[in-house]
């Protein structure tokens, strides 16, 4: 599981090599008026939540650092996501971990939910590549699709799908 979450960490790091600061901080209306960076801002905070974890026993995504200078600065995020990547080899995929969660409207209700590091690394994952999917629309509409390969943003149960399919 390391080893995809970091692949998918480099095929962000390979795209926003490519942005400079105008268009990595710029308001898609397509994006509900977000920017890529922001939602590149959001994966890395989630895979930063899980390191944090692991030392502290326990995560919650809400809780976030919510570092805004991550969604202006294409080169902090190229720094944040090689520290990330330096990273994932250390954890302990075995090591149990209480998720907090909390899914209430007023914020009264945190659910403690067991899990491991390599459960909320699978969900890290998953959560990047949903965010894919929005930044590959966020890409086409700024012309920029030519970043990026066909899978971009496409879950890979979803590509061996369509693979069999065209067989």
């Amino acid at each position: 599981m390391k080893q995809y979450c970091i692949e998918n960490l480099l095929e962000l790091r390979h795209l926003i090599s490519h942005f400079d600061e105008e268009k990595y901080q710029s308001k898609l209306q397509i994006l509900s008026n977000s920017s890529i960076g922001q939602h590149l801002r959001h994966v890395l905070e989630f895979y930063r939540c899980i390191i944090k974890g692991a030392s502290d026993g326990s995560v919650n995504y809400d809780n976030r650092e919510r570092d805004l200078n991550l969604e202006q600065s294409p080169d902090l995020a190229i720094s944040c996501i090689d520290q990330i990547c330096d990273d994932i080899p250390h954890l302990n995929g075995t090591q149990e971990i209480l998720l907090g969660a909390n899914f209430s409207h007023n914020g009264e209700v945190l659910d403690m939910i067991k899990s491991s590091i390599e459960r909320e690394l699978v969900y890290c994952l998953e959560h990047s590549i949903h965010h894919q999917a929005l930044i590959k629309i966020g890409l086409i509409d700024q012309k920029m699709d030519h970043l990026i390969d066909q899978s971009f943003g496409i879950a890979p149960s979803t590509i061996r799908h369509q693979q069999s399919c065209a067989q």
